[in-house]
C-alpha cells in the first residue's frame, strides 16, 4: 500500500515524468488494446462508478448513493468490484459475519453493508453469479478499464480536489489511461467537491457532469464541538477531515496513512495514545475501521460522510432510460441509509 508519488499531484512535474514517458506509452497502448475487447452483455442494467485515476476518487460513495435509488426504486442491485486489498478472487459473495477486510477488501464490507456485494477477478463470471442469484441490476465500484462486462450506464467519477492529476499514464502519472479515452467510453462524469484544479475543462463538451459534494452523514453531528484526532488511510484524507469541520469538530491532531493501509496493534496502540494525550477523541472513516483490529473498534469513533447531489433532477433523467420509474427526488433514499472513500437526499459512509 505504497503513497503515490508526489510527482504525481496537480502540477507535478520534473524530470521523472519525463524519463518515465516512454512507460507511460506502452502502458496506454496496452490498455486502449484491453478496452477495445467486447464483453459479456448482462440482461440487467450495468452501471459501472469508475475513475481515470489510480487511487480513489469516490466510486465507493457514488456506488452506495445509486443502490440505495435503486432499491428505492423497486431495483434490486447487487454490488461487483475487484476487491481490491483483499485476498479473494472470487467469485465470492461477500458475508461480513465470514469474512474481513484482508479477504475482501475494505469498499466490500461497506457495500455488504447495504446490498449483495461480490467480489472478482473475472467481472463478467462474477456478474453472471449475481445474475443467477437474483440481481435487478448490478452497480460495478470501479472497472471502467476492465473490458470483459459491458457497461449500460458508465459514470467517470472525479475527485474535484485531485482532478486528473499532473495530467500524465502511469507511471509518469496517476491516470490509467488518457482522459480522452475514457470519457469516449463514459456516459456521464460525477465531479465530486470544487474543480480545483480544472478538471471539466479537459472532458468533452458533450459529456453531462453530475456535481455533488460530501456532507457531513449521520452520527458525525455528536462530534460537534469536541476534540478529536482524526486519522485516515484512504485516498484523499484530506477530503475526510474537511468534512469532520464542516460538522463542528475540533481537530487538534491528524495522521494519515496510505490507501487501504492494513492498522496493526502497534499503529493503533500509538493513536490511542496519542489521543489520550491531547484529550481528544479518535475518530476514523467507515472504510478505515474495518481494517482496525476488532479489538480496538469500540475505542474509536467513525464518522459518517453523505453525498449530496446539486441537481437531483438530472441524476434522475440520466438513470431513467435504465431502470423502472423512479419516485421523486424527496423519496429517493430510505431515511438512515449508510455509505464509506455528496440540494438533496444522502447515502451516508
Amino acid at each position: 500500500m505504497l503513497r503515490a508519488p508526489g510527482f504525481w499531484l496537480p502540477g507535478g512535474g520534473g524530470l521523472a515524468p519525463f524519463l518515465l514517458t516512454p512507460v507511460s506509452a506502452l502502458y496506454a497502448r496496452a490498455t486502449a488494446r484491453r478496452v477495445a475487447r467486447a464483453g459479456w452483455t448482462a440482461p440487467v442494467p450495468v452501471i459501472c462508478c469508475g475513475n481515470v485515476t489510480a487511487g480513489g476518487a469516490g466510486k465507493t460513495t457514488v456506488a452506495l448513493d445509486l443502490i440505495a435509488r435503486l432499491a428505492a426504486a423497486g431495483v434490486g442491485a447487487h454490488a461487483l468490484l475487484r476487491g481490491y486489498g483483499g485476498s479473494a478472487r472470487g467469485p465470492l459473495r461477500v458475508d461480513p459475519a465470514r469474512h474481513d477486510s484482508r479477504v475482501v477488501g475494505d469498499e466490500a464490507l461497506l457495500l455488504a453493508d447495504l446490498a449483495p456485494t461480490w467480489v472478482g477477478a473475472d467481472r463478467a463470471e462474477t456478474a453472471r453469479r449475481a445474475v443467477a442469484d437474483g440481481a435487478g441490476a448490478i452497480v460495478m465500484d470501479d472497472g471502467l478499464q476492465n473490458p470483459t462486462l459491458e457497461k449500460t450506464l458508465a459514470l467517470l467519477v472525479i475527485d474535484g480536489t485531485f482532478g486528473f492529476g499532473n495530467g500524465r499514464v502511469i507511471p509518469s502519472g496517476p491516470l490509467r489511461e488518457p482522459v480522452a479515452a475514457a470519457a469516449a467510453r463514459a456516459h456521464a462524469a460525477v465531479l465530486i467537491g470544487d474543480d480545483e484544479t480544472g478538471a471539466t475543462r479537459l472532458l468533452p463538451d458533450h459529456l453531462p457532469v453530475l456535481r455533488a459534494r460530501l456532507v457531513p452523514g449521520p452520527g458525525t453531528s455528536s462530534l460537534a464541538g469536541r476534540p478529536v484526532l482524526a486519522f485516515a488511510g484512504i485516498a484523499n484524507p484530506r477530503k475526510f477531515f474537511d468534512t469532520l469541520a464542516e460538522a463542528g469538530a475540533i481537530i487538534v491532531g491528524r495522521q494519515t496513512f496510505a490507501d487501504h493501509y492494513p492498522y496493526d496493534d502497534a499503529d493503533i496502540a500509538l493513536i490511542l495514545a496519542e489521543a489520550e494525550k491531547l484529550a481528544a477523541v479518535p475518530v476514523t472513516t467507515r472504510k478505515d475501521i474495518v481494517r482496525v483490529p476488532p479489538r480496538f473498534r469500540d475505542g474509536i469513533a467513525v464518522a459518517g460522510i453523505g453525498l449530496a447531489w446539486e441537481d437531483e433532477v438530472a441524476l434522475t433523467a440520466l438513470l431513467a432510460p435504465h431502470l423502472p420509474p423512479l419516485r421523486p427526488a424527496a423519496q429517493a433514499l430510505p431515511a438512515g441509509t449508510s455509505d464509506p472513500t455528496t440540494d438533496t437526499a444522502t447515502c451516508t459512509a
